[in-house]
């Protein structure tokens, strides 16, 4: 059960905006996998990290149209995921740095 929940969650996202997120308003964000569902997410967050999930936000991400030289491409679609944290709930994805 638990390697299923290392499936669903690919890797967090660390960005300017996702860390601004986490301290003011005790969100944490993820890409996931294109397939999972809510309920999915939130039982992976919980499972892998031990703490409570009180919401999670889903968002589609698009493909972007990229060229290199002459070729024209896309990046490829994939899915994030906002989670919502149980107040006093944290994850730090920068232990002892």
């Amino acid at each position: 059960m638990a390697t299923d929940h290392y499936r669903i969650l690919e890797k967090p996202l660390i960005t300017e905006k996702s860390t601004m997120m986490q301290e003011q308003g005790n969100r944490v964000m993820f890409q996931v996998k294109r397939s999972a569902n809510k309920m999915q997410i939130k039982d992976a967050v919980q499972g892998i990290f031990n703490v409570t999930v009180l919401d999670v936000n889903t968002i589609n991400v698009k493909p972007k149209t990229r060229r290199f030289g002459k070729h024209v491409g896309q990046t490829k679609a994939w899915k994030k995921a906002i989670v919502l944290l149980k107040e006093g709930d944290r994850i730090d994805f920068f232990e002892g740095a």
